[in-house]
């Protein structure tokens, strides 16, 4: 497996923050990693490659490659899930899935296949665009399917049908989360219980459904949890009490499973990500302009995230890199927290 690295930096955006390494943005809301970030003449791509690999010739970086794993990831139908999932994809995971119809079945390569799996009735935008970049650029494939994760039985069912249908179940990202910013003394019952049942709940049976398989099937696997930086710290800006309790309850939740199957060669991490452009966050500053002023003040780099950011750190999480690594919060915010 050979991992090409960005070699530029890009300002993207009317405002001209920077972003990442040689990202190209293809939507408002999804950028991908640039072609400049790969060789552009079959004479660089030999020295790029040459440069990954060993003295014999051998590829580098075997600890990354996910060829033919299967993985799952609940709210991986846009944003962080979806960025992903597209990530677990060109590693070459057979599955990455974002559900919309329990009889859907895509056809295609089984070289880089990915299960993505969230509540949107049909896939946005942004899912058919990396679908299509899936099987155009890297040959893979990423299939679709509606779930709701509050349904216990529904996730179990999802979760079995994906396992069974590839006689594994590899790992497992739980994505899928919802914000409702409103104060305490404000927040109605209704929307405390929206936001626990997906956050926390949601969570849950997405880690249990995914254990279930990786027991059925007598295999390891990797579980990684996204949490959030708003379970460690309260956010200047956003008034969100539920959603930080829900994110901190995630954290301690990785850490119980983790006790609960590492015994088991099951790992269990979470990844509390820090302030990420996303339609979630672009709602709190249509609420709240000021917040992203105070957000990018607040950070040492003195910027937002944008989801690509997090392929790496994801890619780690989910494979044999991480091997030694369960029951940790990895934080990846720019240094928001670490004043």
């Amino acid at each position: 497996m050979i991992f090409a690295r960005p070699r530029s930096m890009l300002i993207a955006g009317s405002s001209s923050r920077l972003l990442s390494p040689s990202w190209t943005c293809y939507s408002r809301s999804r950028c991908r990693p640039s072609r400049s970030a790969y060789s552009t003449s079959s004479n660089e791509h030999h020295i790029q490659r040459s440069s990954l690999r060993g003295a014999k010739d051998g590829d580098r970086f075997r600890e990354f490659d996910l060829g033919d794993r299967v993985f799952a990831i609940t709210g991986g139908g846009r944003g962080l899930g979806l960025a992903m999932a597209e990530a677990l994809m060109e590693a070459g995971a057979k599955g990455v899935l974002e559900h919309y119809h329990t009889t859907h079945n895509t056809t295609g390569s089984d070289n880089g296949r990915s299960y993505c799996l969230d509540r949107l009735e049909t896939p946005h935008p942004d899912f058919m665009a990396a679908k299509h970049n899936a099987k155009t650029e890297f040959g893979g494939n990423l299939e679709y399917q509606r779930i709701d994760v509050r349904d216990h039985t529904e996730v179990e069912n999802v979760f079995a049908s994906i396992a069974d249908k590839n006689e594994r179940l590899d790992g497992m990202v739980a994505a899928a989360g919802i914000n409702h910013v409103q104060s305490a003394l404000e927040h109605t019952q209704s929307a405390m219980n929206e936001v626990m049942q997906i956050n926390y709940n949601g969570v849950f049976n997405a880690s249990t459904a995914a254990a279930r398989q990786m027991f059925h099937h007598q295999q390891k696997g990797s579980i990684l949890l996204i949490a959030s930086m708003s379970g460690l710290i309260a956010n200047k800006g956003m008034t969100s009490p539920v959603y930080n309790s829900s994110k901190a309850a995630v954290v301690q939740l990785s850490r119980c499973l983790a006790m609960e199957w590492g015994r088991h060669g099951i790992r269990v991490n979470s990844l509390c990500p820090g302030h990420i452009i996303t339609p979630m966050v672009e709602q709190v500053f249509q609420k709240n302009p000021a917040a992203r002023n105070t957000w990018e003040a607040e950070n040492m780099l003195g910027r937002l995230a944008i989801p690509e950011e997090f392929r790496g750190p994801a890619l780690f999480a989910l494979s044999d890199a991480s091997s030694f690594m369960t029951g940790s919060t990895l934080i990846v915010d720019g240094g928001h927290t670490a004043w």
